[in-house]
Order: structure tokens, then sequence, then C-alpha cells
């Protein structure tokens, strides 16, 4: 069966949401994403409710006399073209499945630009957006996406909404997307070089983000401060500024979702919302000093008058104050609140409505939105227990009991959304290592642990400044979350589960069998009589072990 020009008798279907496509083997497609593009569509449902509203708004001031007509609040429809609705860019369509879901999906849409490099990638676009009947509001596209996002700056030709989802990192696009969003519109960016943001090459992270990484626990939450910060810089240079609503760390990506605003005197508070990162090498002590500050400076016409200033520091000494040991500086990172508190409210409403249930990651979405609502927003980065306990050699106090002390003791803590283990308190760390402490007296270390040197000796034989209360627990030591039994965190979403290959396919399981197959590849096999292959391959190469292909599984003798 032929459709237009294609042959469909090769082509696998794939249905996701409500759209279907028909897939070749040279078009990236990738199942573990189903979360982004659902969590995506829950965002762009509540961003365009948002945005129909502030457009309402706009015109009753612009015109009050005609409140009547054009205050009144119109229907929005999923799959329906609305003239004064969303007009959204995916700048990295491949299959155009994403577009798809967001025309057939996100009510109030006004038109949506799929977008490719690739002449074969648009041509599936083109026919899977007539296989799903929505030409009216696709528009398939053959450019760069950065030329594409130039060519579209001018007032008019502006974007609402640029979805960025590139294989690696998104530095590249920025200076475009950030130049053709219009005033209050969102950005969708996500991240997949993690191992870049999360430290293991620092002088990649700063040549692709200009931040400065380090090897902590909360990587997770400083690569999405370390996106974030280039943003927002990013748009700075053009007399813009960003307003983080969303920001989440999940498998093995970072999605960011920001909208972007106009304002010279706003850009103005961005040193103040950036930091330096110090890391203590010992005891990996966390302490931020931001590049700006800023300072009240009231007068008589304007009490709320501020000014800015530069702050003195450093913060910390040449030795750590806990362990004396040295420090590692990192950042600059984004040290304001990753996510908008009002925005999670009405987003968790989307999510609770009985249009999203039938998204397949629903549960996971609602897990991880109700974490990250939980979260302490104005505390950037986090600890983690196993890490905290694993420097002192301690036998490790329980989550509960190590909330319940901090909240005896009259801080605030909260879990972060991207580990299990995490410690996000706005208590100084001289507390968290006198609740160790405490712990210790009850769960001593060995003595031979304490050696000269180390950060565990340092610590351990301080006094705790004052006596925690480990044993009773307080009431809300225990979060909603968990109290449900959400979906927090979830397990990885497959075998062999990550960002694909470049420029392949990953519909069947072809992918899964060439990484098997691939493994050990270099390694010269044996002949069966035992002798090296060598003679007959002329090959360099000395075999080390027997190839993995021809080992014989041992069998497994249990005693239950």
């Amino acid at each position: 069966m032929a459709e237009g020009d294609i042959n469909t008798a090769s082509l696998k279907t794939i249905r996701e949401g409500s759209a279907e496509i028909l897939v070749a083997e040279h078009v990236f497609y990738n199942p573990v994403q189903e979360f982004n593009r659902d969590l995506s569509i829950c965002v762009l449902t509540t961003f365009s409710r948002i945005y129909q509203r502030e457009k309402s708004a706009e015109r009753q001031r612009k015109n009050a006399s005609d409140d009547a007509t054009n205050g009144a609040d119109t229907k929005l429809e999923a799959g329906v073209k609305h003239e004064n609705g969303l007009r959204i860019l995916e700048a990295l369509s491949a299959t155009g499945l994403r577009s798809i879901r967001y025309a057939k999906e996100i009510p109030g849409v006004k038109e949506i630009v799929a977008n490719d490099l690739s002449k074969s990638a648009v041509e599936s676009i083109e026919q899977n957006v007539k296989h799903n009947q929505i030409e009216h509001l696709i528009t398939p596209s053959f450019n760069d996406a950065v030329t594409l996002m130039y060519m579209s700056t001018k007032p008019e030709q502006r974007f609402t909404a640029i979805d960025l989802d590139p294989y690696g990192h998104p530095t590249r696009f920025l200076d475009g997307a950030v130049q053709s969003i219009e005033d209050g519109g969102l950005l969708l960016i996500t991240a997949t070089d993690m191992a870049v943001l999360a430290g293991n090459t620092p002088e990649a992270c700063y040549v692709k983000y200009g931040s400065m990484p380090l090897k902590t626990k909360a990587c997770h939450e400083m690569a999405l401060r370390i996106l974030l910060r280039c943003i927002e810089t990013t748009a700075t240079r053009y007399g813009r500024y960003m307003k983080p609503l969303l920001s989440i760390s999940a498998d093995f990506y970072i999605r960011v979702f920001v909208r972007i605003y106009t304002g010279q005197y706003a850009c103005k508070k961005s040193s103040s919302k950036q930091s330096m990162v110090f890391q203590c090498t010992g005891c990996e002590a966390l302490t931020l000093q931001p590049l700006g500050i800023l300072k009240p400076n009231p007068t008589e016409a304007n009490p709320q008058q501020i000014k800015f200033g530069i702050p003195t520091g450093p913060f910390v000494g040449s030795r750590c104050e806990h362990c004396n040991h040295q420090h590692h500086m990192g950042g600059p990172i984004w040290s304001a609140p990753l996510h908008d508190e009002q925005f999670l409210a009405e987003l968790l409403q989307t999510v609770e409505q009985e249009d999203s249930k039938r998204l397949t990651t629903i549960r996971r979405i609602y897990g991880t939105l109700t974490v990250i609502r939980e979260e302490l927003h104005d505390v950037p980065l986090y600890y983690t227990l196993d890490r905290m306990c694993g420097i002192l050699k301690l036998e490790s106090i329980g989550m509960l009991k190590l909330r319940s002390a901090l909240l005896h003791a009259g801080f605030r803590v909260s879990y972060s959304h991207a580990s299990r283990t995490s410690i996000k308190t706005d208590a100084p760390i001289s507390v968290l290592w006198d609740i160790l402490r405490c712990w210790h007296r009850l769960h001593p270390v060995k003595a031979d642990r304490f050696l000269e040197g180390v950060p565990l000796t340092a610590i351990l034989r301080k006094e705790p400044a004052k006596v925690y209360n480990i044993d009773e627990m307080h009431p809300d030591a225990n979060p909603p979350s968990r109290k449900e039994s959400l979906s927090r965190f979830p397990e990885n979403p497959a075998a062999h589960w990550g960002p694909g290959t470049r420029a392949t396919q990953m519909v069947s399981d072809n992918k899964m069998l060439k990484s098997a197959q691939n493994q050990n590849k270099r390694k010269q096999k044996r002949t069966p009589n035992g002798d090296s292959a060598e003679e007959e391959s002329q090959n360099d190469v000395k075999a080390d072990s027997e190839s993995p292909e021809r080992k014989v599984p041992k069998t497994i003798t249990t005693d239950c």
C-alpha cells in the first residue's frame, strides 16, 4: 500500500499517546523518552491556559469597553486550530512524533513547525502528519534549526514556545532561541550530556556551558543549575531574562521549562541569582558565594529601592573548618529557585484531570511533581545520607531519624527529586555533623578507623554543640509523597537505556542486540582446540580471554 510517493509496506508502526507514526530504519525514535514527551504535554497544556488568561487580561486593559467580546474566554480544544493560540517550534523533530502529539493533545494551538535538517526525516514528518490527518496544525520544515530561529526574530514571526531536545548539549541553539521566542514565551530545553555536566570533564563543561562542575553527590541538581545559568546569561545579552517554571532531572537527561521576558532592570538582578560553589575535598561540605548582592536603599519617593553591590569574600577559609582540608571551586551556577510554586500547583491540577489520565507515564509524572513541590525551593543543592555516613565510616542512620532530628531542632528539610537519599535543608552542615556525632555515640565507629589526616578523625573527635533528639519521631518527618507510596524515584525504564546512538534507529531490538554483540569485540577468539587463532587471522592483538560468544554457562546450584 502506498501513501503519497512513499511505500509504507516496509515501515514499522509506532503508537504513543494519541499519535500513530510510521518509521523507517534510518529515523531516530527513543521509546524511553515517552516520560519526557508526556510531561511536556502536561506543561504546555498548563501554559496554554495561563497564556490565554494573560492575553485576555491584556486585551481588557487595552480596550476595557469591549469586555463582553474580547474578554470572553473561548473554550480550548485539542486538535482544533485557534487563531490566538500557541505557535510552537520543535526545532529537531526527527519522526515528528512529538509535534503530532502536541497537535492532537494540547488545547489552544495555532501552529506547530516541525523542523529537521535531515531530508529523509522531513519526508517522514510529512508522511506522519498526513497519516494522522493534522495538516491544518503542523507545518513541516526542512532547515537548519539555528538558521530557522535567527530568521524568526522579528516580533511578528516569533514563537510562543520552542522545544529543543538535541542529542548532547543544547547550548549552540540557545542564542537563536532566546531571540526568536516572544515576550513571556516558553522554552523547553533538554540536555543529555550528563557526564560532562556531572563533572567528569570539567574543561568540556566550561567550553559548552561556561561553568565548572564539581564531582558531588548533588551533581544532577548542579547540572540543572549550570544549564539554567547558561540560558540566563545568553538571554541577558539581549535585555531579556528567564523565569524557571519547572526543572527536572530524570533518567539520563535534564529538562528545564523556562519563560523568557524582556526587561533591562530585571537583567541587572541576574548577578545576585548566580553563585560560585566551594566544595571541601575532604568532607565535601558545600558553600555558595553569590556573584552579586542586592542592598536595600529606601528613599521617600521609593521605599522599595535597592542598590546593586559586590559581596566581600571568600566565604570559606583556606582550610575547611570541619576537617581541615582544602576546597575546590566550581560554578558559577544558578542559585535562585529551580521551580515556580504557583505554576507547579496549576500543573498538578492539569495532571489530576481526566484527560491526563490517558498518559502512560502519568503515575510517574504525578509522583515526581509531588516530590518537586515538597522541595525547599530556596535551598540550592543537597547532601546525601549514604555519602555523609560513608565519609565518617559510620553505621547509616535512618533517613526519618535524621529528618526528625532536623525538624526538632527548628530547621526545614526535604528530599530532592534527583536523589532518593538526598537531604535538602536550611541547616548548616555543622548541624548535620553534630547529629551524626550524636549517632556515633550510640553506634561508635571502630577505633582503627581514626587515622590522622582523614575527615572522620577531625569531625568525630569534636563534641556536638548540643544533644539532638534522634529517638522521638517528628510528625512531619515522613513527607506526604512517601506516606502515599507515590512513584517518587522509579527504576531504570529499560535495559540498555540511555540517550541512544546518533543517527541510528531505536525502533526494534536491533540496538540492544548490537550493543551486546559489540562487547569485547576487540578481544580475539580462541579456536576449539584451545589454541589462539592468531596464526590463522594474522592478527597482532593477543587474545586475553575466551570470547563471551563461546562461553558455556556454568550450572548454578543453590542450597534452597
